[in-house]
């Protein structure tokens, strides 16, 4: 009886063993279904944050050009995105996340074969990467509104999203050579938005100023916007899609996500207010135009290091992103470069400066992120400042180099401006036959 006993008793140990042993194998495989599923929900969310940017440029745009070309402003945003959802899909990724040839680009997984294992996780980050890609594509309109073919820009923002953006992408977000010497872009102020202002430099070199935006003497004359209300709500559209666009760049439903959004926030306020006492000093007045893109160049400044500055470092790097956008818009409008909504000094000029701040103000070890801090201001030396230094030369000359090719190509084939009449009526009618203000009565002095 006493041997029965013991033989029970033991039975009963295993077997409470074994049980708490799968109860615990089942916990686990429990918890990682659900953060699973948490980072697929929070960059979708984030991924639709990033789409509202869209419509924040088209407004931003519009608000900042005349009447007259509005319907073409906003054609052009909706056509980047639709073209880039389709190029990205079917090539782009590819070039971007397949397997890397020398470290510079994609050699497989064309027409989305990449992400094709029916892996619920490659499906949302495959829409997330769509949200980039038609986002450093609508950069250029700003700088080439109001006297752009509307065909030539449908074929530049193909082969953006085909090859010029995913080729660039791969260097430091898909296992390129940038990445391997740990260049720091966390969201895209140079891979994004230095990409898309090199590019808008190109076009804006190519396209030439504006009829009447430069006098006989070579002075610039304002052609101011017509709505500084669509601007103001644009900018605010694309401060909430920030939130998608940095934070939603941890593509995964973890705390640091908080601590990404108020860093942005910081740099986006700090911005706003550099910009606004900048143009105050310079011109006399708190000038709305200029405060609206100091906001937008303190958030294209902080993109890069959102994840590894702390608050105070936020703050600095905005606030001289405000001031450089108002000093640099000034300077390109008295260089020649006629840029009517300032894309070049808020994504190329402040796309630059927030990567190099990488290399300044990286604060790793104080945020307790990593071991080492990186920034040359928090001990981490010399290293990564020339890492970036690097990145920032590589990236400018590989997308003006092929911005020039590609405007001049299409310049010289079908054409990339209106005619001088076209450009006088305006867009809206010669291009598309439609008027986005019916109705409405608008005096236009050229």
């Amino acid at each position: 009886m006493k041997g029965l006993f013991s033989l029970i008793l033991g039975c009963c140990v295993i077997c409470t063993a074994y049980a708490a042993e799968n109860d615990v194998t089942v916990s686990l495989n429990t918890a990682d279904a659900v953060q699973t599923n948490l980072n697929v929900v929070w960059t979708l969310i984030a991924g639709i944050l990033v789409f509202t940017m869209q419509a924040g440029f088209a407004l931003v745009e519009a608000g900042l050009t005349r009447a007259k070309n509005t319907c073409n402003i906003m054609m052009k945003n909706v056509m980047d995105f639709v073209i880039g959802s389709i190029c990205f899909w079917l090539i782009g990724s590819a070039f971007m996340f397949g397997t890397t040839k020398f470290g510079i680009i994609g050699t497989s997984g064309f027409f989305m074969d990449i992400f094709k294992s029916g892996d619920d996780w490659n499906w949302t980050y495959m829409f997330f990467q769509t949200m980039f890609c038609a986002t450093s594509a609508t950069i250029v309109s700003g700088a080439m509104a109001e006297r752009t073919q509307f065909r030539s820009y449908l074929i530049y923002s193909v082969v953006i999203s085909l090859f010029i953006y995913p080729i660039a992408g791969k260097w430091a977000w898909g296992g390129g050579w940038l990445a391997d010497l740990n260049f720091h872009d966390f969201a895209g102020s140079t891979v994004v938005h230095s990409v898309g202002g090199w590019l808008a430099l190109a076009g804006a070199l190519i396209l030439g100023p504006r009829l009447g935006k430069y006098g006989p003497d070579g002075k610039p004359r304002a052609i101011p916007g017509h709505s500084i209300a669509l601007a103001a709500t644009g900018v605010l559209v694309l401060w909430i899609g920030w939130f998608g666009f940095n934070p939603g760049s941890t593509v995964a439903g973890i705390g640091d996500i908080g601590r990404v959004a108020m860093i942005t926030n910081f740099g986006a306020v700090s911005g706003t207010l550099a910009a606004m006492f900048t143009a105050w000093f310079i011109l006399k007045k708190p000038d709305a135009s200029m405060t609206l893109n100091g906001a937008l160049a303190g958030l294209v400044a902080i993109t890069a290091s959102c994840d590894i500055v702390t608050p105070v470092g936020a703050l600095m790097i905005g606030g001289i992103a405000g001031w450089l956008v108002v000093v640099s818009v000034l300077f390109i409008d008295r260089f020649g470069v006629d840029d009517p909504v300032g894309a070049i000094s808020v994504h190329l000029v402040n796309g630059v400066w927030g990567t190099l701040a990488c290399g300044l103000f990286g604060a790793e070890a104080v945020l307790k992120t990593a071991p080492v801090n990186s920034g040359l201001f928090y001990g981490g030396g010399f290293h990564s400042l020339c890492v970036q230094l690097l990145g920032i030369a590589s990236y400018g000359t590989w997308a003006f180099i092929l911005g020039l090719i590609t405007f001049v190509t299409i310049r010289k084939t079908i054409g990339l401006r209106v005619s001088d009449d076209e450009e006088r009526k305006g867009l809206d009618m010669t291009e598309h036959g439609t008027d986005a203000y019916a109705g409405f009565q608008f005096f236009i002095n050229e």
